[in-house]
């Protein structure tokens, strides 16, 4: 996808809005901005039959009912309300173990660490391999004496695109009498999910993964799991009691179109797609020379559009700013006070500092095309030449 002189391959990072889903949102933005909990006149009918609509179209995307669904403002307020919104769980069933993984995303990382420092929770963090994928003698271990609450994992991994076994798990953690959440954030992509088969009683989506807007995600949350919770948001009472406040109905309804765009996209044959254009890309780097290797796990267990590259010899950061403004992509790494550390997920799945450091992730998506990928191989064949020249 090029917008002016720049290739945009970051698309985990965040996607751009469809135009069907474009289209389908312009009217609640102008002609129908009834506030959807007022139940006493037709502006306020219409925007809420909009919701229901959207609600539904989420909900089909992963298998399950629409009062199941939560509308929050993204994946990072569904991990939180989440993992928070079961406090009292973790008080009255004697049970305060919360387990996550060493590769989590940092909303989940963070929120594990708070509930280790303020809340006397129990932590713990599974181990992976060099693929990313999880071990699962350490989560037995972990659940081994039924202290775990709650087993809160990512589908696919943000930075290395690692698909986990979600019903493997799963089944194990429910033979604990364990609750699991996912964060599916980067999954409707890369997987199909459903959430009766994979047995999940909590499940996190992102609407600016999946070619919808910003400010709009999900909180599925299995019916008698949802008597466990208490809000985070306190309000008027909307979205069962679980999160207060006025919906925004534009962005819901570009989130139900998104997911129902991405279920037409997925049927065409769009993941293959993504796999051609990342085998090309890998093609060109290999024929122009450049020194690098793949981190993370092999191709069937990857996110379609995932590519996470070690450039040897160079630095990431130099890599991406030579490279500025053609080609947009990502490194992963975390800036403190100008200090830039390497990913703590290509630590963990055992790469060393200096090959962590060198490392860049590449994504692809709906509008990337095969001239995108060999003019942004020649942008990065001519930055790395002029770094290790």
């Amino acid at each position: 996808m090029r917008v002016g002189d720049s290739i945009y391959l970051d698309h985990q990072a965040t996607t751009p809005i469809d135009p069907q889903v474009k289209l389908e949102m312009d009217p609640y933005l102008y002609d129908v901005f009834g506030n959807p909990h007022s139940s006493e006149h037709s502006f306020g009918w219409y925007a809420s039959k909009a919701i229901d609509k959207a609600r539904a179209g989420v909900a089909g995307l992963i298998g399950a009912d629409p009062d199941e669904i939560i509308f929050t403002s993204g994946a990072t307020e569904s991990n939180n309300l989440a993992l928070f919104g079961l406090m009292e769980f973790f008080n009255s069933a004697r049970r305060r173990k919360l387990i996550v993984s060493q590769i989590e995303h940092k909303s989940i990382i963070n929120i594990a660490k708070k509930l280790s420092n303020e809340y006397n929770v129990d932590c713990f963090y599974v181990k992976c391999d060099k693929y990313g994928l999880l071990d699962g003698e350490d989560i037995g271990q972990s659940l081994k004496d039924n202290s775990a609450a709650i087993l809160s994992i990512s589908s696919v991994n943000n930075e290395i695109g690692t698909i986990q076994n979600l019903i493997e798990i799963t089944r194990l953690a429910k033979s604990h009498g364990t609750l699991v959440h996912v964060d599916a954030s980067q999954a409707p992509c890369a997987i199909d999910i459903d959430v009766v088969k994979m047995d999940v009683d909590m499940l996190s989506l992102s609407s600016h993964k999946i070619y919808g807007p910003k400010g709009i995600g999900a909180l599925y949350v299995r019916r008698d799991v949802q008597k466990l919770m208490k809000p985070m948001i306190i309000g008027g009472g909307q979205e069962h009691g679980l999160r207060g406040g006025t919906l925004p109905t534009h962005q819901c309804v570009g989130f139900g179109a998104a997911a129902n765009v991405l279920k037409a996209h997925i049927a065409s044959g769009e993941r293959e797609r993504l796999r051609k254009l990342k085998a090309l890309f890998l093609a060109e780097l290999s024929r122009a020379g450049i020194n690098y290797s793949v981190n993370g796990p092999p191709e069937n267990q990857r996110h379609p559009g995932n590519l996470n590259l070690c450039f040897h010899g160079c630095i990431a950061q130099d890599l991406l700013m030579a490279t500025q403004p053609h080609v947009a992509a990502s490194s992963g790494s975390a800036c403190n006070s100008g200090v830039f550390e390497p990913s703590y997920v290509l630590k963990a799945i055992g790469l060393t500092e200096e090959d962590a450091r060198a490392s860049i992730r590449y994504s692809v998506g709906r509008y990337t095309t095969e001239k995108d990928v060999t003019c942004a191989v020649e942008y990065i064949l001519r930055a790395y030449t002029s770094l290790n020249g």
